[in-house]
């Protein structure tokens, strides 16, 4: 079991809690996020191995969060999946554009999910 921590930003409360249950049922540590900014402090605060984000979200959206914390030289390297019920290829080369890591669609998949994560952080 690893214990990698994990931040994830959503503005749904119901789909936060439905990642920290899929996740931590996968053996890592969950914190959470309700839009952008939220999101960008609590990077700074926590330090987190991965940072799952949604892209739609008030205050800052998953696309300015995904530039934010690529701007800060401590995260260049931490990857970031999208998770959104988005899917054009517009947005994701957007997202990519940005820094993002990869793309998950939701509703997502549990089994899928730790799978990707595993991928870009081993």
């Amino acid at each position: 079991m690893t214990s990698k921590l994990i931040l994830t930003v959503d503005d749904s409360a119901s789909m936060r809690m439905l990642l920290k249950v899929s996740l931590t049922a996968q053996g890592y540590r969950i914190e959470g996020a309700d839009d952008g900014q939220h999101g960008l402090t609590r990077m700074q605060e926590l330090n987190p191995d991965l940072l799952i984000t949604d892209i739609n979200m008030p205050h800052m959206d998953g696309f300015e969060l995904i530039e934010a914390v690529r701007g800060l030289s401590q995260f260049r390297g931490t990857p970031i999946l999208v998770l959104s019920t988005e899917f054009s290829e517009e947005k994701k080369a957007r997202a990519r554009g940005a820094g993002a890591t990869g793309w998950i669609t939701k509703p997502f998949d549990a089994e899928k999910l730790g799978a990707a994560i595993r991928r870009v952080c081993p």
